[in-house]
C-alpha cells in the first residue's frame, strides 16, 4: 500500500511516499479502504518529535495520523463479516492513517449516512465534535454576541454557522482577505482582518462588548479578544495558532465576572468520551444545518499539507485523499 512515512522528526520534508506492506487486522480489529484522512496540527508538532499532551513523539519509523473515513475492507478475529463494506469513520486508527489502508478497533467505527462524503465525514468526525464540546460550554442565544478567532478554521467556520442559526450576533476573526471574505460568505455581521492593527476597534464601533469568545489562537490575539470581553461575559480557549496560549489572570477575569473555560481540558475530562458529540456532528452534516469547509491535499503532498497547517495557510479542515 502506499503510506506517508516519517524517518526523521524535522521539517515537514521529510514525510515521503512509500510503498509498504499492508497492514493486517487483529483480533477485533476492521481495515479499511481509505478515501480521506484527516491532519491535526498537533502531528506538526509531533512530527518535529515533540510530545504533545498525552500523545508522545511517535517512535520512527512512523506513519502519522489516526482518523480516517473510507469502506471497510476486511476484519479480524471476533468482528462480524457484515461490517465489509460498510462506509465508515474512525479516529481510533491503530496503524498510521497517512495511507491507502488503516487498521482500527471496530468499536471504534461509525457508520456514515449514506450521502455524507467521505472528506466533510472526516472533518466533522473530531472537529465536529471538539466545535460541539465547547458550545456545551457555552450554549447560545440570540441575545448574544459571539467573537470567534480562528473563524475561517475548521472549528470556527462551524462556531460561525451554528452562531447564526442560534440567532446570535457574529463576528469572525481571521488573517489575510481571502480568509475574511470566506467568514463573510458564511453570513458573519463582521469578519475582520486581525492581520491589521485596529481590528479590535472595529469590532468595539460596530458592537460595543461581545458575551462570548472562542479563542483558537492565543498570544496577543487573544489577549485583544479577551479585552473586548463584558462584565459577566465567557472565554472559551480551544487552541494556540499563534504559538502560544492566552489565558486571563485569574483575579482580572475574577473581577470583571469573566468565566474561562478550557475547551481541550473539557473535552478530555468529559464523561463518557465524545462518541456522542461525534454523532451530533454527523447528524448535522446529513441534516445540512453545518457543512464543513474543506481543504484536500493528496497523500503524496502531505508534506505540502503540513507546511500549509504550519503557515496557517489552511481554510477549514485540511484532510489527505488517497
Amino acid at each position: 500500500m502506499d503510506a506517508i512515512r516519517l524517518h526523521e522528526y524535522g521539517p515537514a520534508t521529510n514525510l515521503r511516499l512509500e510503498t509498504v506492506p499492508d497492514p493486517a487486522p487483529g483480533p477485533g480489529d476492521a481495515r479499511i479502504a481509505v478515501h480521506a484522512v484527516g491532519l491535526h496540527f498537533i502531528e506538526t508538532l509531533m512530527r518535529r518529535g515533540q510530545a504533545v499532551g498525552p500523545h508522545p513523539a511517535p517512535p520512527l519509523p512512523a506513519v502519522l495520523g489516526t482518523e480516517v473515513a473510507g469502506v471497510v475492507e476486511s476484519v479480524g478475529e471476533g468482528v462480524p463479516a457484515e461490517l465489509v463494506g460498510r462506509r465508515v469513520v474512525t479516529s481510533g486508527v491503530t496503524s498510521g492513517g497517512y495511507a491507502s489502508l488503516a487498521v482500527a478497533p471496530a468499536s471504534s467505527l461509525a457508520t456514515l449516512p449514506g450521502h455524507v462524503d467521505y472528506g466533510p465525514a472526516v472533518a466533522m468526525n473530531t472537529t465536529g465534535a471538539t466545535t460541539f464540546g465547547l458550545l456545551e460550554l457555552a450554549p447560545l442565544s440570540a441575545s448574544d454576541v459571539v467573537l470567534a478567532t480562528a473563524a475561517a478554521g475548521g472549528i470556527g467556520t462551524l462556531l460561525v454557522q451554528y452562531a447564526r442559526s442560534a440567532g446570535a450576533r457574529v463576528i469572525g476573526a481571521a488573517g489575510g482577505p481571502a480568509k475574511v471574505a470566506r467568514v463573510e460568505e458564511l453570513g458573519a455581521d463582521l469578519a475582520v482582518d486581525y492581520r491589521q492593527p485596529g481590528w479590535d476597534k472595529l469590532v468595539r464601533e460596530a458592537f460595543g462588548e461581545v458575551t462570548v469568545v472562542f479563542d483558537g489562537v492565543g498570544g496577543e490575539l487573544g489577549r485583544a479578544a479577551y479585552e473586548l470581553l463584558g462584565r459577566g461575559g465567557r472565554f472559551v480557549v480551544f487552541g494556540s495558532a499563534a504559538g502560544e496560549w492566552f489565558f486571563p489572570g485569574k483575579e482580572d477575569a475574577a473581577a470583571r465576572d469573566v468565566t474561562v473555560y478550557e475547551g481541550i481540558a473539557h473535552l478530555l475530562g468529559r464523561e463518557g468520551g465524545v462518541g456522542d458529540l461525534s454523532a451530533r456532528a454527523l447528524d448535522a452534516v446529513a441534516d445540512g444545518s453545518l457543512t464543513p469547509a474543506v481543504q484536500a491535499f493528496p497523500l503524496a503532498r502531505a508534506a505540502a499539507a503540513h507546511e500549509a497547517l504550519e503557515s496557517r495557510n489552511t481554510m477549514g479542515k485540511v484532510i489527505l485523499v488517497p
